[in-house]
């Protein structure tokens, strides 16, 4: 049996479900700063649904996003909300803080091809904005080597643990995003290092394929897939809303559950969930993690 981390499961997606607000290409940024409050709470019930790891609302928070907006100089206030949320959910329930780090760009569009030294220095700037107040950086949904050099540069001099996390494609699990073999991440990984190597953002059923590549850069590793149908080609646009994603109706808390167990039985010692996958998913998955055995911590 072996010593589990429990991530929790979606932030952005599961804000702007509760919020009941017409979705906008800020995303849950926009949700936080309506209803701030709302943050915590989804924090907190993952929490106490077996999570062990509170991940911040900051994925959309880059200056390209809020330039869009006009709101660019709102940079340091917003990380700063994100992190007193999850503060204020770790203060009730305990666990750790993930400072999330999403595409600097857009998710899931490698073709943006965003430069290595840019991204380093953007990404560098929100490192120093949440270091002190997060336990670990979580890198999110890397499409491709060079999204992967330019994030990982950014983070190297953090001071804390750095997990990255890939995605791959969807029919796929053995290629990024960008079509690139998954197994090309492995000189990136070796030079920065990263205490773990996720696999995120992805369908549950390419994983399996994807952890087999990984398992073999020598770091601890594992998953948290997401339960879209596909990503469409509406999404990926610029400045995209949400509504152009559709929710999966075949992967309920115990079909999930099914998916993580199997990721665990290839070696996988992270697990969680990603967009679409809430608070029932995880309170299943921890419960079924716990009958196996296996320790959450």
């Amino acid at each position: 049996m072996a010593n589990i981390t429990l991530l929790d499961g979606s932030i952005g997606q599961e804000l702007v479900k509760r919020s009941g607000d017409k979705p906008t290409p800020l995303w849950s940024t926009r949700v936080m700063i309506d209803h701030p409050e709302l943050v915590g709470d989804v924090h907190a019930e993952y929490f106490r649904r077996g999570a062990t790891v509170a991940t911040t609302n900051t994925y959309a928070i880059h200056r390209s996003r809020l330039a869009r907006e006009q709101m660019e100089d709102q940079l340091a206030d917003l990380v700063n909300a994100a992190l007193t949320q999850a503060e204020r959910a770790r203060e009730s329930n305990g666990g750790c803080i993930a400072g999330a780090l999403g595409p600097l760009l857009a998710s899931y569009r490698p073709d943006l091809k965003p430069d290595v030294d840019d991204a380093a220095a953007k990404f560098s700037e929100l490192v120093n904005l949440m270091r002190e107040r997060v336990d670990l950086f979580l890198i999110e949904t890397v499409s491709s080597v060079q999204e992967a050099e330019g994030v990982l540069r950014g983070t190297a001099h953090g001071g804390k643990p750095v997990w990255l996390g890939l995605s791959v494609m969807d029919d796929d699990g053995t290629r990024l995003r960008s079509g690139e073999p998954l197994s090309d991440i492995a000189p990136v990984v070796d030079h920065f290092a990263p205490e773990a190597v996720l696999i995120n953002c992805s369908r549950p059923e390419a994983i399996p394929a994807a952890l087999k590549i990984i398992a073999k850069l020598g770091r601890p590793f594992g998953a948290y897939a997401n339960g879209f149908t596909r990503i469409t080609q509406g999404f990926l646009q610029d400045a995209p809303t949400v509504d152009a994603l559709e929710q999966r109706h075949d992967l309920g808390p115990d079909a999930y559950a099914d998916h993580a167990m199997g990721w665990v039985a290839q070696g996988a010692t992270i697990v969680g969930g990603c967009c679409e996958v809430g608070p029932d998913h995880i309170e299943t998955l921890a419960n079924r993690l716990r009958a196996a055995g296996h320790q959450i911590v």
